[in-house]
């Protein structure tokens, strides 16, 4: 006599975590009167200006800085986002690279960057009566090296994405069922981010990295990034677009393009991209 297997126990739905988190997004903007969102247009500023519109429409105030470190490409995606789903939207200048300390890109240059941002921002909460300053920081932010925090803790920015325990990956998930076109944007970062510590930054380095970032985009690579270390140019790829990158016909037209903007020395990085990779030489210095 044979019997049946017993039913397996019903697993959890899935997304069920998810559900709680977003839920626990809108409880949170909710119980905001007003507020000002820091909009560079990216994965989790765009889900975070998505979700306070819904929320509190004209009362959250999405606000984009444009400075010489900010890419061309971010600043027209984040309008073209804004103009879609109708966020109350602003661009403002700052002037981080009017800060001595800014230029000389110390390994907390990112504090001197949203230190500056903030103040903006702030006078801004004063001018209009907002409540509230939120900046897109997730729960996968915690433990990377990010010294833009303390200008965030300094001056009471809100980080609700982090506040719900949002993920990277859960925010991606949450905007594609939103329609938010930058749902598997690569990451992004200013450009100074592209410069290595205590090597100064000016307005032609970075010219020169939006510059090549963009031939490389033309030649149709997704995940790329140039360092720029002088005359020199270290890229960094996708691992799955290495092997695109250095055949023989497309390295050639690289070099030529990236010469051709100024660098004298074209080299790949076969490690790959890897998010804040500068940061490796934080840590042997400490050592």
């Amino acid at each position: 006599m044979t019997h049946a297997s017993p039913a397996a126990a019903p697993e959890p739905r899935a997304g069920a975590d998810l559900d709680a988190k977003e839920a626990a997004l809108y409880t949170t903007l909710a119980e905001l009167p007003s507020l000002i969102i820091a909009y560079s247009g990216g994965v989790d500023s765009a889900l975070l200006a998505y979700a306070a519109t819904r929320v509190l429409g004209r009362n959250a105030l999405c606000v984009t800085a444009e400075s010489p470190s900010y890419p061309e490409r971010h600043r027209a995606m984040a309008a073209a986002v804004a103009r879609q789903f109708d966020f109350n939207h602003e661009v403002i200048l700052t002037a981080e690279m009017a800060r001595p300390e800014y230029r000389a890109n110390p390994a907390n240059r990112c504090y001197y960057c949203k230190h500056e941002l903030y103040t903006h921002l702030s006078a801004l909460t004063r001018e209009r009566g907002i409540a509230v300053i939120a900046d897109g920081s997730n729960a996968d932010d915690r433990g990377d090296y990010r010294p833009g925090r303390q200008a965030a803790r300094e001056f009471g920015v809100r980080s609700p994405l982090d506040e719900a325990g949002l993920t990277k990956d859960e925010i991606r998930a949450l905007s594609r069922v939103a329609g938010l076109p930058t749902w598997d944007e690569p990451a992004s970062a200013c450009l100074s981010s592209r410069i290595p510590y205590f090597s100064e930054v000016t307005d032609e380095k970075l010219r020169m990295i939006e510059t090549a970032e963009a031939v490389l985009r033309d030649l149709g690579f997704r995940i790329c990034r140039v360092r720029h270390h002088d005359a020199i140019a270290r890229l960094e790829f996708g691992p799955d677009e290495i092997a695109r990158a250095v055949e023989p016909e497309m390295a050639e037209r690289i070099d030529a393009a990236l010469r051709e903007i100024g660098y004298a020395h074209v080299t790949v990085d076969l490690r790959g991209y890897r998010l804040g990779s500068l940061n490796e030489a934080l840590r042997l210095r400490s050592v």
